[in-house]
């Protein structure tokens, strides 16, 4: 019989992730707009020490940071790949802006809803400053953005978004980030350094419950947007840290043996009980390998900037 079935991407990653053994989802399609505002409640716990090492970062070293980033007032694009609602990024907005530097801010989400409520803050709270959101893929919009080579970027990747992705994917993701970039542009990574695994564990398993909406929220997702029919009280939420290799994993686990339809794949996937469904992986990094990652990749680490507490780096790089 001829397939029929003409499927998303989301569709598509979902049937390859829950066809495989083990089974998985990927962590991008965690933000749509709920997720998006689920993640804003993380951002906002005093246990996700994440968001508040880049804003003492930011409040305390925006001299410096703006030195490397324009040489004697130049101008630039700021480009941001996964902007959020920018809180961090508008303590330099703001900073860069009152200085008089000639830039544009450049925030790349996948969320409109987001973009849109960005664009509007900022509007309220600098007037006179150029904003064009992009949604979309990151390296989509990156790559239109290169055909400029007029304008210097300077690149935000921020809230060690990068921990995400495995050694292959972490690859791939420089790799392309070369490849869109000009000589002389830089760019800024957040990277999560490696520390007390209970100070790691409390941030991605808070007692809020935050954290476990989070990644309940995947399934709730392709109920709405898959004609799924997961029922989360059929799973409980893991996480998982290893010291020596930095990566903490998120798990879904079925507690019980059951099957669950996916009607937009025509599939009904099965589930034995206790069996996992990796869900996320957080890396945490040291010093020596993120140098080695700029590199590799062809960029010149120029500077690293860390908290009080050495929690947490963000690092700047400069295409060579």
């Amino acid at each position: 019989m001829e397939q029929k079935l003409l499927l998303s991407q989301l569709a598509t990653d979902t049937l390859k992730g829950l066809s495989a053994n083990p089974k998985y989802l990927l962590s991008k399609y965690f933000y749509d707009d709920m997720g998006s505002a689920i993640f804003q409640d993380i951002m906002h716990m005093p246990e996700y020490y994440l968001t508040n090492c880049e804003h003492e970062i930011f409040s305390k070293q925006k001299n410096e940071l703006l030195k490397v980033f324009s040489n004697n007032g130049d101008t630039f694009n700021l480009v941001e790949l996964g902007s959020g609602d920018g809180s961090k990024t508008k303590i330099l907005l703001h900073h860069i802006f009152n200085k008089g530097v000639d830039f544009q801010y450049l925030p790349i989400d996948i969320s409109q809803k987001t973009n849109d409520s960005l664009a509007a803050n900022l509007k309220a709270e600098l007037p006179g400053l150029i904003v064009k959101p992009k949604t979309g893929d990151y390296f989509n919009e990156l790559q239109k953005l290169t055909s400029d080579d007029s304008i210097p970027k300077v690149i935000f990747f921020l809230g060690s978004n990068i921990g995400n992705f495995s050694n292959e994917e972490t690859a791939e993701f420089l790799g392309r980030l070369s490849a869109y970039t000009n000589s002389g542009d830089k760019v800024l990574i957040g990277f999560d350094l490696k520390k007390s695994p209970t100070v790691i564990l409390k941030a991605y398993n808070d007692p809020h419950g935050h954290s476990r909406r989070f990644i309940f929220n995947h399934l709730h997702r392709l109920n709405r947007e898959l004609d799924a029919a997961f029922d989360p009280q059929d799973f409980v939420h893991h996480c998982t840290y290893n010291p020596e290799s930095g990566e903490l994993k998120n798990y879904l686990i079925a507690k019980t043996e059951h099957n669950a339809q996916i009607d937009a794949l025509e599939q009904v996937f099965h589930f034995e009980k206790w069996e996992p469904v990796f869900m996320e992986l957080s890396r945490k990094f040291d010093l020596e390998t993120i140098g080695q990652l700029a590199t590799d990749h062809g960029f010149e680490q120029i500077r690293n900037f860390t908290d009080s507490r050495n929690y947490f780096v963000d690092s700047l790089w400069e295409r060579i």
